[in-house]
């Protein structure tokens, strides 16, 4: 039974948040949220990190998040980059916005051997979450055709910022805790004491219960989603490559397999306040959030002793 693995999708431009959004410090000593993903990862039971970047980024993100971790745990880092499409597929002139989650999640396959989990690099997700995630798929394997995925799933009111919207996945979860899908809601945002949503860019508003299960990408997955992603990744371009914002997202590809009842995917419920970096406003509010949070003990005032 292999440890889980750990996979860091740290590729995104941080475009409402201007700039290098991942490696902006919100610890006492200089920690960036990743270290706390890799803390909590650690205590949890993960024995292998895959950082998703980019290219162009790979030497500020060697220096400033690679150094710390290679000397916690076993390090690989893989590119994603707009220019990786399938045999028969170019990319589009003027193309600046990548390809989306689902294929970040792709590029990474070469280096994903045992039972991963998925998370964004530049969200806190809480101790609880990590170890929820890691118990699951330390047991976690396909069977009889059906993939044995997990999800953890958090409480919509703990995900919003006070800066502006958001984008999550409004989950339904079978009375046993299954998902059944995922609705992708690009703009929530705060009202009052309760949550809306908007599909027509705030043009109009419709209330939304701040108790919904939400997904926030921590994701587990067999490796069996890779040939998944590869074969569903051509689909996708042939319909939107000359769409200059459509993006293939984990989320659609784990609908496509529940609704074809290839996978099951657990939900793996948590009451952790999600902390992230979605605008520059933010980042006073995490910094605040995580100081307390050493100052009770929950974390080391310096993570790593440098």
């Amino acid at each position: 039974m292999a440890n889980p693995q750990l996979v860091v999708m740290a590729a995104g431009i941080g475009s409402r948040y201007g700039g290098l959004k991942q490696i902006d410090p919100v610890g006492p000593s200089g920690e960036i949220i990743i270290d706390y993903s890799i803390y909590d990862a650690l205590r949890a039971g993960f024995d292998k990190v895959i950082f998703i970047i980019r290219q162009d980024i790979e030497q500020v993100f060697r220096e400033k998040v690679g150094r710390t971790i290679e000397k916690q745990i076993d390090t690989a880092y893989v590119f994603q980059e707009l220019n990786q499409l399938p045999e028969g597929f170019i990319l589009p002139e003027g193309r600046v916005k990548p390809w989306g989650t689902g294929h970040a999640l792709l590029s990474a396959a070469d280096a994903v051997t045992a039972p991963a989990a998925v998370i964004n690099a530049d969200d806190f997700y809480g101790a609880g979450s990590f170890q929820a995630l890691a118990d699951h798929l330390k047991t976690a394997a396909d069977a009889d055709g059906v993939y044995d995925y997990s999800m953890v799933g958090f409480v919509l009111g703990n995900t919003v910022t006070e800066h502006g919207h958001v984008a999550r996945g409004v989950c339904n979860v079978s009375a046993d805790g299954l998902l059944e899908n995922v609705v992708e809601r690009t703009r929530i945002e705060k009202q009052g004491a309760g949550t809306r949503f908007s599909e027509d860019d705030g043009q109009t508003w419709t209330a939304i219960d701040p108790n919904s299960v939400v997904s926030m990408n921590m994701w587990g997955f067999t490796p069996s989603i890779m040939a998944e992603l590869k074969a569903r990744f051509p689909k996708f371009l042939e319909a939107n490559i000359e769409k200059p914002k459509a993006e293939f997202f984990i989320p659609t590809v784990v609908n496509e397999l529940l609704a074809e009842k290839k996978a099951v995917v657990k939900v793996l419920p948590t009451d952790e306040k999600w902390l992230g970096v979605t605008y520059q406003q933010d980042r006073p509010a995490v910094q605040d959030a995580i100081r307390r949070k050493a100052a009770d003990g929950v974390y080391p005032i310096n993570l790593w002793n440098k």
